[in-house]
């Protein structure tokens, strides 16, 4: 029997069809079963209301309801599902408006963000989550790495107040974490690393590192020259970003900040400015990234006072609670305390 041959163009939109209706069909389902998760934990607390709120009663209507659903519909109704579906309604319930983006977003997606305290805090990772396309593993990865707190760190604004819609005023600060973490190059933190290893490492680990350092931003070249008539100079790695609408020049180092680290990262701010920034280009930015740094360096610099120059540590681990916790408050006290010598 003689084989047919399809046209690749031919074949590549027909399987395009069936994918997007696959899509369409897993969107249409993981809706409908966010929703009926939603409304049996609704119908579990008005139950176990008529229990006039006792402990026990609660956790026998589980019980029994559990062993109901698993004989007739199969498993995915365990005694730990149904209390995840009655605490889904209990923190998004139905004058919640943030419940309209569940239903946007996959039941693992929400059981993790359930388990976030802060409303602030869960409000940022629902609306992250559906405009980024976060997976479930960057999620969970982010709420480890406290992504959040750690913008907030480098912002001028208190927890107490920020909200999402304030991270959309294209402030550059806004988009700058202190501390980086960066496990995902698989590089010790302690070792005597040299600059080119890092640097290497993000470029072959580039699209985590684009999601660590946040939205709106995208590769443009490592090792970038730039030239005067008599000198040539080496950015180490140069992004730009479509928010700020404007390039991004990040300075690796492996020791503690100094100086003329930050003379250095000036200099070549003020240069890509004059040489290559284009009409329409927002002021270049210019973040160091360094092993460790000392408040008195940055206070007594131009980073104090700077809008186009930061200084972030960064982290090859991913730090324990309570380290992220102490590096967070010391990044906040500095923030707190800008500007009030002067």
């Amino acid at each position: 029997m003689k084989k047919l041959k399809i046209d690749n163009t031919f074949y590549g939109d027909i399987r395009e069809i069936l994918q997007k209706a696959r899509n369409k069909a897993y969107s249409a389902i993981n809706t409908a079963m966010v929703e009926a998760y939603w409304s049996i934990g609704k119908r579990i607390v008005i139950e176990e209301q008529k229990g006039k709120n006792r402990a026990e009663y609660g956790q026998e209507l589980i019980k029994n309801l559990s062993i109901a659903l698993n004989t007739e519909f199969g498993k995915g109704f365990s005694v730990a599902n149904l209390w995840n579906f009655r605490q889904f309604y209990l923190i998004f319930p139905e004058t919640e408006k943030l419940y309209t983006l569940c239903r946007e977003l996959s039941w693992s997606h929400i059981r993790l963000i359930m388990r976030i305290d802060n409303f602030k805090t869960r409000e940022y990772y629902l609306k992250e989550s559906k405009a980024a396309n976060w997976s479930v593993r960057q999620l969970q990865r982010n709420i480890n790495s406290h992504y959040y707190e750690r913008l907030l760190s480098s912002s001028d604004k208190k927890s107490a107040v920020i909200s999402v819609k304030d991270f959309e005023k294209e402030n550059p600060r806004d988009f700058i974490k202190d501390p980086y973490v960066m496990e995902f190059l698989n590089l010790p933190e302690n070792a005597n690393l040299k600059e080119s290893t890092i640097e290497k490492a993000i470029i072959d680990n580039l699209r985590s590192f684009l999601l660590e350092i946040g939205k709106g931003f995208s590769f443009v070249s490592r090792q970038f020259r730039i030239s005067t008539e008599t000198s040539h100079f080496y950015i180490d790695l140069v992004f730009y970003n479509y928010i700020l609408k404007c390039f991004v020049l990040i300075d690796l180092k492996t020791g503690k900040l100094s100086h003329q680290d930050i003379g250095q990262i000036d200099m070549y701010v003020r240069m890509f400015d004059d040489l290559k920034r284009g009409k329409d280009d927002n002021p270049t930015i210019g973040i160091i990234l360094c092993s460790d740094k000392e408040a008195t360096v940055v206070k007594y610099s131009v980073l104090k006072e700077s809008e186009q120059l930061f200084a972030s540590k960064y982290r090859l681990v991913l730090p324990t609670e309570d380290e992220l916790k102490a590096e967070l408050e010391r990044e906040i006290h500095l923030i707190e305390n800008r500007g009030s010598d002067g």
